[in-house]
């Protein structure tokens, strides 16, 4: 996932030649910005799976909405 992400990062811009722009992306920032940032998220949700960190982080970011069940 880390060097998918990397690659994804680091060919944003002939992602966006061959796929086309994305609607959302275009509305808030560019497509450019969008393929990077998702290629930075995969990468750093690699990074949580190989440190075994994901768990943690999932109960940090969900916590909020967990404690009110």
């Amino acid at each position: 996932m880390i060097v998918s992400g990397g690659l994804i990062t680091l060919n944003a811009y002939k992602l966006l030649n061959n796929f086309g722009p994305i609607g959302f992306f275009e509305r808030h920032g560019g497509s450019l910005f969008g393929y990077k940032i998702t290629g930075i998220i995969i990468s750093l949700i690699g990074l949580l799976v190989m440190t075994n960190l994901i768990y943690g982080f999932l109960a940090w970011l969900l916590g909020p909405l967990l404690k009110y069940q």
